[in-house]
């Protein structure tokens, strides 16, 4: 019999299967909804008095055995019997053939399929040798091991042959690292357990992505997120990617705003026991590239992410553009100072890509995030930044080659297959482009990343491991 398991992120899992009555299981978390569904599957396993294969709806899925005893293994699918046979094929009726008259066999011929086959002769007894002619033993030889780089011949070699092994000789220390157990969905629910589970494909890929965004690179990495369209979802995307590689890599992450016309990171993210900006800080920028200066003194500038871990630099929405004008020389003090104190600098641009404050930022940029939702304005707009960065000079063609392009489906309306389309098209023209589902929680509000769903906090690592690639 083979059950197949359902389960919601409210904690509601449902057991059903063709030749089976469903059932349906409420329980507070999706953790105690797999606990309660492994023991009533148990229960049908120990009812019945045979085996059943229960197959979870995860993808790749994971298909259990469970016995009438109790146990729970995983299996490979190609493992799974067939609850029933497969009709045998039936072949088209043929025309009787007319049978034709019997032969006798020829007597010679049967003779010889009838003769038994010759009994080799007895071997002759053994004779007493000489002691010369016993034959001699080989001893028994060690099994090989890893072959030793210091070995005999080796220190009875010439100096130069000597220098020569040191220098290509194999390191007695093992690098081999043993793989983690599974720690996601079914197979780290049996991992919990006291299963040792292999990690499944999704997971191994999960895995690789968290270990690229928790590099850290010698010297500071400044990433712009750009698009001359507003509400291309630039702030969101600057405040995720920056949530993402400080959750995973550690402190040293600053989003700073680099708008002069009311930019909205400070109304996206926490506000600190102060009111700081930008503004602020500017007239403190030599101060803080003294010798003297620490990293706590930014604290009075900044505006620290409890949950996700990363600063940000806020600009002053509530100001006229005239009242907090920024020219290309405050960008290079801004700068100056954030790389000083921070690894990753996160840039959350403006939409005038004319303006000296936008086009020195481009110059400081390492790494280039095109952010766009599914709406056609926006990928336009995006489309043509990278075309308009291309005919700029040699390297911001560089930035434009090696970027980055984020597609966030702009409402619930949007389908998947708008993204899909949406990141082909920009996979011509950067070096790769992700697809982020739809989500209420990015639409208002101060954004976290344990507000996200699984699905959606699961598309941003994949974006900033896109992101690290090019670090």
């Amino acid at each position: 019999m083979t059950i197949q398991i359902s389960i919601t992120d409210d904690g509601t899992a449902t057991l059903h299967g063709e030749g089976i009555d469903p059932e349906t299981i409420v329980a507070g978390t999706y953790h105690q909804a797999q606990e309660q569904a492994i023991d009533a599957l148990i229960s049908r396993a120990r009812a019945s008095g045979e085996q059943l294969y229960a197959v979870t709806d995860e993808t790749p899925s994971t298909t259990l055995l469970i016995e009438p005893r109790g146990t729970v293994t995983p299996v490979p699918t190609d493992q799974v019997p067939h609850s029933s046979p497969a009709p045998a094929q039936t072949q088209p009726e043929q025309p009787a053939a007319t049978p034709e008259p019997a032969v006798p066999a020829e007597p010679t011929q049967a003779a010889s399929l009838a003769k038994p086959a010759a009994v080799p002769p007895p071997p002759a007894a053994p004779t007493a040798a000489s002691p010369a002619e016993q034959p001699v033993k080989a001893p028994a030889q060690p099994a090989p091991s890893r072959p030793n780089p210091l070995t005999a011949d080796a220190a009875a070699a010439p100096v130069s042959s000597r220098r020569q092994v040191r220098e290509q000789r194999q390191s007695f220390l093992n690098q081999e690292q043993r793989e983690q157990p599974a720690t996601e969905g079914w197979r780290g629910f049996l991992a919990s357990m006291g299963i040792r589970v292999a990690p499944s494909e999704a997971e191994k890929a999960q895995r690789i992505d968290r270990q690229a965004v928790s590099q850290h690179w010698p010297g500071p990495r400044t990433i712009a997120i750009v698009n001359g369209k507003g509400g291309a979802s630039k702030t969101p995307t600057t405040i995720l990617l920056s949530a993402v590689f400080a959750r995973y890599g550690g402190g040293g992450v600053l989003a700073y705003d680099n708008n002069q016309t009311r930019g909205t990171l400070g109304w996206r993210t926490e506000q600190g026991p102060h009111d700081a900006t930008i503004l602020d800080l500017l007239p403190k920028a030599t101060d803080l590239l003294s010798t003297g200066a620490q990293s706590a003194d930014l604290a009075h500038f900044v505006h620290h992410q409890t949950t996700d871990r990363y600063d940000v630099l806020r600009s002053k929405p509530v100001a006229l553009a005239d009242a907090q004008r920024v020219d290309a020389g405050d960008v290079d003090a801004i700068h100056q100072v954030t790389s000083k104190f921070y690894r990753l600098i996160f840039i959350d641009s403006g939409n005038d890509e004319s303006d000296p404050l936008w086009k020195r930022m481009i110059d400081l940029s390492d790494q280039l995030v095109v952010a766009t939702t599914t709406k056609d304005e926006h990928a336009e707009a995006g489309a043509l930044l990278l075309e308009a960065l291309a005919d700029r000079d040699e390297r911001s063609a560089a930035l434009a080659d090696d970027a980055v392009v984020i597609v966030s489906e702009s409402n619930d309306s949007a389908k998947p297959a708008q993204a899909a389309e949406v990141r082909a098209g920009f996979s011509k023209l950067a070096r790769e482009a992700v697809s982020i589902p739809y989500d209420p929680a990015m639409v208002d509000g101060v954004l976290h990343y344990d507000a996200l769903r699984g699905s959606t906090q699961r598309a941003w690592l994949r974006a900033s491991a896109a992101v690290a690639r090019g670090l």
